[in-house]
């Protein structure tokens, strides 16, 4: 029978043990050194990619250039209050759009805010220190859930394998293919084991205040994996509350395993467990007795969470609420099924370099994941701990591969790309259970010897997947076999140290420095197989990413000329400034201006089906309207000027581009114009040409009859007009005959192709146009117009002379004064969206009407103004939930304080990690987390 563990000298109230000083305190230094070893190691794998800001490569891959960088560029501009919009609209994208939503998208991380610390021309930079810092961040957080985790008859556990494990979980498979290309959803990544410590909390009753706030931080900084991160603490409170002391709930002690702990051959005559008063329990005792009390306690328990979680969701509700209505006015994007990947394909993502937005990235390092696959082998844990973890991480396996649960991690709509978004929490998992077994010791040869038989059989398993790459397999060799030696010199160190006769380590008589030379190299050796494989993981996927997926430039001189050609001709709101088109997307935001260009997640349905009835492209199955480069569209938007630049040598991933810009400006209407009363609907189906002249109000377009032979179209026009094609999905080249192709890059739904102008129609009237297409050739049915720019300028007048003689425009407001008499309709070239409220003279404010998908406002030929303003849909109902939950958190503190003021009774000195309060006298029995070791195992 081996020796009852005796329990270790409590934390002081600060938490350090043995009243050490704080700087020692294992509870500070585990996250201490998890944050700075993630961000090292990070770094790292960017300077082996040779990505920017360490090589030249660009990391601007997929959204990180289209959207993220730009975001993050206005937001700069915004905070340091350089933009024409406000918190609540951006003038800049999408010709007006909400902005609220968007920052609670993309901008409300705490971390986002330290982009004003960064020169405005260096956003790359900024938003790739934001990314180290979150990814510092999570390790932080998962290190000190971690170290609270501690095994029975210790304080705490290894403080540098908390540091290890918790840098593993920042630096997973997920983080590198998905989190820092979405840095977003980094937020995520440092919420769940932050919102697990809530759950902790909660389960030992500590905390009311704080725990709500954890939870408000994290909803706003990302609601989305917030929600996923919030459903992982809950199954980690729930196997928490299975594997806890009965009366665990009561005095905060952080046994996990009760009766279970004496189950089978792991201990035997085992001292019965103490009482709630610290005396040790009458072994006649019914179990019933303490069923009922243990209930009650999970039950309360369960309660404080859910209560902890609705209050904080409440705090965030301003944001939340907002995010979520705009998601209903949203362009909603087709209907995704999910097909799940193959098992071969997710034990292939186990291993290190592996790259796919389609499977689940589960890597978190060979040493960690021998580690983790230990537990279920390791007789030094708990039967019921054991048992529970590991049927805990089979199911949330499993529920990645299962449409029902599938829906329940994306909040019920299955994401277009990227489906396993939610990975992170099973890489936390997998860690938390590496934690487990590895905390109290070197886990036996055994344990280690089953979880290498079961990781060698996973990847033979993965051999045939796509995913794995030429330095897989070396990778995860080379790092299992330094974690082998260091396992090895581990036990030795473990078999040499002499024992007391208590169990307990004795002093060594040995010199200090063999003593530990032994479990030094040990962990060097871990450190570096871990380290080592994680930065070579990361560098190739980022290779991978840059080699198969979409990217964009970096920020060179050709950004930063089209930016001073814009600022210089800015004259908001007097016209619109157009950057025109560069690689990568959002360019108002990025280089200011004023254009159609915008990529949210919140672009509305009614912006993208406007600008689609209007010959404008766009990308993202509608959700990122293109610029469209046409005198008639720029007339109705009230676009005066307009930059076009060019490359000046090809556009490569290894260097910035270089470019020159040129500003043309043409008169155009103000922005506020007056039509004649009459029908004002938009049939995006039809000609685009035809919906560009009656949003205009002047026929300046001939479209001919078009006859198609072949991959020719002939068709007859006005001689000198300028010829424009439309064909929204057709992809492919065409051409008027003796003029350069132009490219159309149609791909329904993603990608709808914007028309362009093929020239200028010859002096017989006689066009024939040559089509090259990629993919099957289809066209709508008045695919050609000929432009009179006589008549489109004759209309241009007419609309001036009759428009707004003043515009005024404010953070999200916008004022016109009228010509005396005006009658009709007053249109606003800005797309009628949810949430506008106009008024004509001293009128009250109404929802704003539509004409043809911009906003309207009708005249009765008195009021000579008319003003509207922007509010949020979601704002007013959100301000109120958060008012509530506001008022219900001070309830909550004041009941807390309340309770604390109360005598408590005598009880034996000590405190606990979770509670200040005193820790009760405990047996070996209690340390259930952990069972005692079998001497000669």
């Amino acid at each position: 029978m081996p020796p009852a563990a005796t329990p270790a000298p409590a934390p002081d109230r600060d938490g350090a043990r043995g009243g050490l000083r704080a700087t020692r305190n294992p509870l500070l230094l585990a996250p201490a050194a998890a944050g700075p070893l993630a961000a090292l190691v990070f770094v790292l794998a960017t300077a082996l990619a040779r990505s920017h800001p360490l090589g030249p490569y660009t990391r601007n891959v997929v959204d990180l250039g289209q959207q993220y960088l730009p975001y993050h560029a206005y937001w700069r501009a915004l905070l340091l209050g350089d933009t024409h919009g406000d918190a609540f609209l951006n003038w800049n994208s999408g010709f007006g759009a909400g902005f609220l939503g968007d920052i609670g998208t993309y901008l409300s991380s705490p971390f986002s805010l330290l982009v004003v610390l960064f020169p405005a021309d260096r956003p790359e930079l900024a938003l790739y220190v934001i990314t180290v810092l979150k990814i510092a961040a999570a390790g932080a957080a998962m290190a000190a859930l971690l170290i609270r985790l501690r095994p029975a008859g210790r304080a705490t556990g290894p403080w540098p394998l908390a540091a290890l494990l918790g840098a593993a979980y920042a630096l997973c498979g997920w983080t590198f293919n998905h989190g820092a290309s979405v840095p977003m959803w980094l937020d995520g990544l440092v919420a769940f084991p932050l919102l697990c410590l809530v759950a902790e909390w909660a389960r030992t009753g500590r905390r009311p205040v704080l725990g709500p706030l954890v939870v408000a931080v994290a909803w706003i900084a990302n609601f989305y994996t917030a929600y996923m991160a919030t459903l992982g603490a809950a199954l980690f409170l729930a196997v928490r509350l299975f594997t806890t002391d009965a009366t665990d709930g009561a005095d905060g002690t952080d046994a996990t395993g009760g009766a279970d702990v004496t189950d089978g051959a792991d201990v035997t005559d085992a001292p019965p467990a103490a009482d709630a008063q610290g005396a040790p329990a009458t072994q006649g005792t019914p179990a019933t007795q303490a069923a009922p009390s243990a209930a009650r306690r999970r039950l309360a328990a369960l309660l404080r969470a859910g209560w902890t979680v609705c209050l904080g969701v409440g705090l965030a509700a301003p944001l939340v609420l907002v995010v979520f209505s705009g998601t209903k006015y949203a362009d909603p994007t087709p209907e995704t099924v999910f097909a799940p990947a193959s098992w071969t394909e997710l034990f292939g993502r186990l291993l290190p370099s592996t790259a796919q937005v389609n499977t689940p990235a589960l890597f978190i390092g060979t040493p960690a994941l021998v580690l983790a696959l230990s537990l279920p082998f390791n007789r030094a844990v708990a039967p019921r701990v054991r048992r529970a973890w590991t049927a805990l991480i089979v199911l949330v396996a499993l529920s990645l591969q299962w449409g029902p649960t599938h829906l329940l991690w994306h909040a019920g709509a299955s994401p277009n790309g990227n489906p396993y978004r939610q990975t992170f929490v099973l890489c936390g998992l997998l860690l938390v259970a590496a934690w487990l077994s590895a905390a109290p010791g070197v886990p036996r040869p055994a344990a280690l010897l089953g979880a290498a038989a079961l990781l060698g059989a996973l990847a033979l398993a993965a051999r045939t997947s796509p995913d794995i790459d030429a330095w897989t397999y070396p990778a995860a060799g080379a790092a299992a076999l330094l974690a082998l030696a260091a396992a090895l010199l581990a036990l030795r160190a473990a078999r040499r140290a002499p024992a007391g006769h208590d169990g307990r380590p004795a002093a060594d008589p040995r010199p200090a420095g063999v003593s530990r030379a032994l479990p030094v190299a040990a962990a060097v050796l871990l450190l570096a197989a871990q380290a080592g494989e994680t930065a070579v993981g990361g560098m190739r996927v980022e290779q991978q990413q840059r080699a198969e997926v979409a990217w964009a430039p970096r920020i060179g001189e050709w950004q930063r000329a089209v930016g001073a050609e814009t600022a210089r001709a800015d004259a908001w709101p007097a016209y619109r400034t157009d950057p025109g088109p560069l690689p990568g997307g959002n360019e108002p935001l990025l280089l200011g201006g004023e254009g159609a260009d915008a990529y949210s997640s919140l672009t509305t349905e009614n912006t993208s089906r406007t600008l689609d009835s209007l010959g404008f492209g766009h990308y993202a199955k509608g959700r990122h309207p293109e610029t469209l480069d046409n005198p008639v569209t720029d007339a109705i938007f009230s676009i005066g000027a307009r930059v076009r630049s060019e490359a000046t040598e090809p556009v490569r991933q290894d260097a910035a581009p270089r470019g020159t810009a040129t500003t043309t400006r043409t008169p155009v209407p103000p922005l506020v114009t007056v039509r004649p009363g009459g029908p004002a609907a938009v049939d995006p189906a039809d000609s685009a040409f035809r919906n560009q002249e009656l949003l205009l109000g002047a026929a300046v377009y001939a479209q001919p009859a078009v006859r198609r032979t072949g991959t020719t179209l002939t068709a007859r026009c006005p001689a000198g007009t300028a010829l424009w094609f439309w064909a929204p999905e057709y992809h492919g080249t065409a051409a008027l005959a003796g003029a350069a192709p132009v490219d159309y890059d149609g791909r329904p739904p993603a990608v709808r192709a914007a028309m362009a102008t093929l020239g200028t129609v010859p002096a017989d009237g006689r066009i024939r146009i040559d089509l090259v297409p990629e993919k099957g050739l289809r066209l709508p049915d008045r695919p050609v117009g000929c432009l009179d720019r006589t008549r489109l300028a004759a209309a241009v007048a007419r609309l001036t002379a009759t428009g707004a003689t003043r515009v005024t425009a404010t953070g999200h407001a916008l004022t016109a004064e009228l010509p005396p008499g005006s009658t009709g309709t007053a249109v606003v070239a800005v797309p009628r969206t949810t949430g506008w409220r106009c008024a004509a003279g001293d009128a009250a404010p109404v929802s704003a009407r539509s004409h043809r998908g911009l906003i309207a406002v009708p005249l009765d030929g008195r009021a000579t103004r008319v003003s509207c303003s922007y509010r949020p849909p979601g704002v007013r109902l959100g301000a109120a939930a958060g008012a509530a939950a506001l008022l219900a958190l001070l309830a909550t503190a004041l009941l807390a304080r309340r309770r604390a003021r109360r005598p408590a009774g005598a009880s034996p000195e000590g405190r606990q990690e979770f509670t200040d309060r005193p820790r009760e006298a405990r047996s070996s029995g209690r340390d259930a987390d952990y069972a005692a070791r079998r001497t000669g195992a």
